[in-house]
């Protein structure tokens, strides 16, 4: 039975890898943080400022900061390292999304790529939401990219990641599992640089909230909630704003 865990960093080994992985992929940040923009000005919002929880590397952030000004947090400080070399510009911390205190408020919060997932337990769901919540000024929209649903995950399904670059090259294996309600990946690394090659492996495990849930976090979190199911990458969005009446008594 997996045990719930306070966030760690789940990428101690393979940070350095992180970007060459999804650039493999083909991850495309520059249209996912420009489709998030467009959905923001069309709920009425001209961004001045924004905050990316779980920023990771800053592939988002980095395209949000020709925007608006921005900040940053993430778990790991390796990946905060290089998010501040990615976005110079950017104020970047390391930081639990599920308590947080960055003693401002923004007109846009986000955090996408399922990072959500990583909060593992309702409660920590809870908290993160309300943590995202109280950083958000009172015209302001939170946007959140989930993990799969229950129903989505493939137990058996074989992932692949290749990197055929001039100095590296590198594979990243894994068999979908499911442990409770818990999608359970225990990734295999295979990399090949000139210095030799390397074997090793990391064990992440991703809560599958279902929309309910995030439902259920947003609400908590005195938001009202309105859920895209399709999203960025067919992941959904979950997105919240105050109520009009919370809003009005919120001090900017």
């Amino acid at each position: 039975m997996l045990v719930p865990t306070e966030e760690r960093s789940v990428f101690d080994k393979s940070v350095d890898l992180y970007d060459a992985f999804y650039r493999a992929a083909g991850k495309d940040y520059r249209a996912e943080a420009a489709e998030v923009l467009r959905r923001v000005a069309a709920a009425g919002v001209r961004p001045a400022s924004l905050l990316d929880v779980a920023c990771g590397t800053g592939g988002h952030l980095q395209h949000f900061a020709a925007q608006a000004r921005c900040v940053g947090i993430d778990v790991d400080p390796e990946m905060v390292a290089a998010a501040c070399t990615r976005c110079p510009g950017a104020r970047i911390e390391v930081a639990d999304m599920a308590d947080f205190d960055l003693g401002e408020r923004f007109d846009v919060v986000t955090c996408l790529f399922s990072s959500i997932g990583y909060s593992r337990t309702t409660d920590r769901l809870n908290a993160a939401v309300a943590s995202m919540a109280h950083h958000l000024l009172p015209a302001g929209v939170l946007i959140v990219e989930p993990w799969f649903q229950p129903g989505a995950w493939r137990v058996g399904h074989l992932s692949a990641l290749f990197v055929d670059e001039p100095e590296l090259k590198a594979a990243r294996l894994a068999v979908a599992e499911r442990e409770g309600d818990v999608a359970v990946l225990d990734f295999h690394y295979l990399v090949l640089r000139r210095t030799g090659v390397a074997h090793f492996t990391e064990r992440h495990e991703l809560t599958l909230f279902t929309w309910t849930d995030y439902r259920d976090a947003f609400t908590s979190a005195g938001l009202a909630v309105e859920v895209d199911e399709s999203g960025l990458s067919g992941r959904g969005l979950v997105v919240g704003r105050w109520p009009t009446s919370t809003a009005a008594r919120r001090p900017q």
